[in-house]
């Protein structure tokens, strides 16, 4: 048995759940709307204010599908009631973030300003220059902008330049270091 699966999904009050025909859920809340369409293996039941899946039979993708669902359920129920969130900081002398518009401009050490486009559900803002905060209802949604903004220049070894999730650790390596005895 799925540990993750079994555990029931408990729904807020400002939050509304349906199951569409063709087994889609869809839950509506106050910071949106978000959509999932479930395998025919699993069967999505709402009593109340709980959500329960089961699974059809007990094969090995099921019990996977299993657990996997009920994983994205409960995040689609979370993340309408309140946003997920991803902080990044830049480092680098010279390196920082503006916003334009609703898109991110980053000038982190190349010739161009590199522009980023949020998306559809997803809010980035900046405190100051060198923080930047991504937010919005759909886990992945989120956390694809957040790698997508950390991918411009990845924190580099050396010097710890670049962009880098808040609390992430990038192992320093040491220089090259001058040959003894060198005349």
């Amino acid at each position: 048995m799925s540990r993750v699966g079994q555990s029931p999904i408990s729904v807020p009050d400002k939050v509304k759940v349906g199951v569409e025909a063709g087994n889609v859920v869809k839950v509506k809340g106050p910071l949106g709307e978000l959509a999932q369409a479930v395998v025919p293996e699993i069967t999505v039941t709402i009593e109340g204010d709980t959500i329960t899946l089961t699974r059809a039979n007990e094969t090995r993708e099921a019990r996977a599908l299993h657990g996997l669902f009920r994983a994205l359920i409960a995040n689609m129920v979370s993340g309408v009631s309140e946003a997920f969130e991803k902080r990044l900081e830049i480092q680098g002398v010279g390196y920082r973030g503006d916003m334009e518009g609703k898109n991110l401009k980053l000038r982190v050490g190349y010739s161009h300003d590199v522009v980023i486009d949020p998306g559809e559900g997803v809010e980035i803002s900046t405190d100051g220059n060198t923080n930047i905060v991504v937010k919005g209802c759909d886990k992945q949604a989120v956390g694809q902008v957040a790698a997508k903004i950390r991918a411009v220049r990845p924190a580099e070894p050396y010097k710890g330049k670049g962009i880098r999730y808040v609390g992430e650790r990038v192992r320093r390596k040491a220089g090259k270091s001058a040959k003894v005895g060198a005349a």
